[in-house]
């Protein structure tokens, strides 16, 4: 950054400033971003879905995608507007900083009977006694020196006990000057740079400048909001954190840091989807401005879900947390978890990322698992959960990701703290949890159950497609193995990996040709053992969990060839439609219709 020219400012001006019109300039703003917010969510909520339900045709279409370019200024208007006032609350708090320290070396010095001259000189009277005659030294003046804070050495200091008290009152008033003028030249570039181009559309490029934006206020705004978030804090904490703050500082946070409330486990849903849904427009205009392959993955999974957003399905979508860190992260939920009684939450596993696939067909799973438990009890949400980096496809020794537990471990740490967090919000007495871990997802939620008190609230746990858990027995996954239940398709090859105890083929076999390779080596040099990658096969009789029915799937070599699509149709009611009602009945608390199947 370049550094700031050389400052006119005074210590009387920085004294005199009236910081009070700053922040009632900053309230000014925040109006304007309040209406602009009140007008989109009048379009999102009122408009378009009473557009949606009436109207067919043309001309409605028509209608339609005006009113979404017509709220999606309204959004950008919101948060630009937010960061301005922002801006002038941080600009004032900083300056408040700077005034209190001024005034504490103006009070000392009238209390020392010292003068402050305008160039920050400070007068001292004669003090002490001479070491010959007895008569008092001499007073004189300190100047300002170009580090403030830094004495002479010890042999040049004046005999004069004034003269150290009224060069540090001059460095100090010195020091409050040059870091005011120091605030105010970088909120100056700040402010210039909030500003919007002309005409009645918000372009792309134009979120790629909000983006830039936010992150300059954000950075500025460290020492007024970010410091207050509590990210250390327990999911019940920071609720409590949330629901003391004024509406103001709601507003703020919301305003300036959508990336960190949106993605705070323990915080409302509905903030949490509001802070995510601006947080997502941010994100596609970071990204926008990027010319590489990861930025185009993610940009294509963040566009479908917007996508999706904005179509207005039901159960209503409710964004819980989004972020392109790593593999990227998408939280999404189908009906509002606080308020649903029920509420599941689907870990996906090996290949998930934030791209398109992800935002069609595992959304879909979380979407359709919604819909099938409302049937049973329409107080039902269904969330799907990639809070963590999943291993990638098998492509070389930097998959071996897949192989090991690290992924999952810490996966399970961040899914055992979410979870956490819906336990929290919820507003049910009687609330029913359920995890259910897909392929690799059965590690990671299996590892969340083995954190320090498990996985919070969760009452039942669903493993389907899985190589393991972690554990040998389902009475170990802390819900008691009445709870537990395992789907595994009898064509599923990833439900019958190798043991790593088996044989180093079934290592070999992954690496080399995926998981139908692992599977075909492994079933040659150890077959019917129950011992899968991660453990006891969680299907198999000696886990103690409870099977139900499932679809044998496409078998693995066909007349069409390879496939490996048994995997991964746990979910759907049209492919497996036994498999997505079990699932759908035991996230809605009936898991006593459930059937069940003898074990492995």
């Amino acid at each position: 950054m370049t550094p700031p020219p050389s400052s006119t400012l005074t210590w009387a001006q920085l004294r005199d400033l009236r910081c009070a019109e700053l922040e009632g300039a900053a309230d000014g703003w925040g109006k304007a971003s309040n209406r602009a917010d009140a007008g989109r969510d009048r379009i999102e909520k009122q408009l378009l879905n009473g557009l949606r339900e009436t109207q067919r045709g043309a001309a409605a279409e028509a209608a339609v995608g005006r009113l979404r370019q017509l709220g999606q200024n309204l959004q950008y208007v919101y948060t630009e507007c937010g960061l301005v006032r922002t801006a002038l609350n941080s600009l004032a708090h900083e300056m408040r900083a700077q005034q209190r320290a001024l005034r504490e070396a103006l009070d000392d010095a009238e209390a020392l009977r010292f003068t402050v001259h305008a160039d920050g000189s400070v007068t001292y009277p004669e003090a002490g006694e001479g070491l010959i005659d007895g008569k008092p030294l001499p007073g004189g003046t300190a100047s300002v020196t170009a580090s403030p804070g830094l004495l002479p050495p010890s042999g040049l200091v004046a005999p004069n006990p004034n003269a150290g008290k009224a060069q540090d009152i001059a460095d100090r008033v010195t020091k409050a000057v040059r870091t005011a003028a120091e605030i105010d030249w970088r909120f100056a570039g700040i402010l210039r740079d909030l500003k919007a181009e002309e005409g009645l559309k918000v372009p792309d490029r134009t979120w790629t400048d909000a983006a830039g934006d936010a992150a300059a206020v954000r950075d500025a705004a460290r020492g007024y909001l970010k410091s207050g978030i509590p990210l250390d804090a327990s999911p019940a904490a920071r609720k409590a954190w949330w629901a003391g703050l004024t509406d103001e500082q709601r507003e703020e946070y919301l305003a300036v840091y959508p990336d960190q409330i949106g993605n705070l486990d323990g915080i409302p849903a509905l903030v949490r989807d509001t802070a995510n849904r601006d947080n997502l427009q941010l994100l596609i205009g970071k990204l926008e401005g990027q010319d590489d392959e990861d930025a185009e993955t993610k940009l294509a999974g963040l566009r479908e879900i917007d996508r999706q957003l904005k179509e207005g399905r039901q159960p209503p979508m409710y964004l819980l947390g989004i972020g392109d860190e790593g593999n990227g992260r998408a939280i999404v939920s189908y009906g509002n978890p606080d308020t649903a009684r029920n509420v599941s939450a689907y870990v996906p596993g090996l290949n998930t990322s934030l791209d398109e696939d992800f935002a069609r067909n595992d959304l879909k799973r979380a979407w359709d698992t919604a819909k099938g438990a409302n049937k049973y009890d329409h107080s039902s949400a269904s969330i799907v959960w990639l809070g963590y980096d999943a291993p990638q496809s098998v492509d070389g020794l930097d998959s071996l990701d897949v192989m090991g537990d690290e992924r999952a471990v810490a996966g399970g740490g961040a899914f055992s703290r979410f979870m956490g967090g819906i336990s929290a919000t919820n507003e049910n007495e009687d609330q029913h949890l359920t995890a259910i871990g897909h392929s690799y997802g059965s590690r990671t939620v299996g590892a969340a159950t083995q954190q320090v008190g498990g996985i919070p609230g969760v009452d039942d746990i669903i493993l389907v497609g899985s190589p393991g858990v972690g554990v040998d027995r389902a009475e170990d996954l802390g819900v008691g193995k009445g709870h537990v239940f395992v789907g595994a398709a009898e064509n599923d090859v990833v439900t019958k990996l190798p043991s790593k105890t088996q044989s180093v083929a079934g290592a070999v076999g992954w690496v080399a040709a995926g998981p139908a390779g692992a599977y075909l080596m492994g079933d040659i040099t150890d077959p019917g053992d129950d011992n899968l990658w991660f453990g006891r096969d969680p299907a198999s009789e000696a886990f103690g969990a409870r099977r139900f029915p499932v679809g044998e799937g496409p078998r693995l070599v066909s007349g069409s060839g390879v496939s490996i699509d048994a995997h991964s149709q746990y979910f759907d009611p049209q492919r497996d439609a036994v498999s997505a009602d079990s699932i759908a009945l035991i996230a809605a608390g009936r898991a006593d219709k459930v059937k069940i199947e003898d074990s492995r």
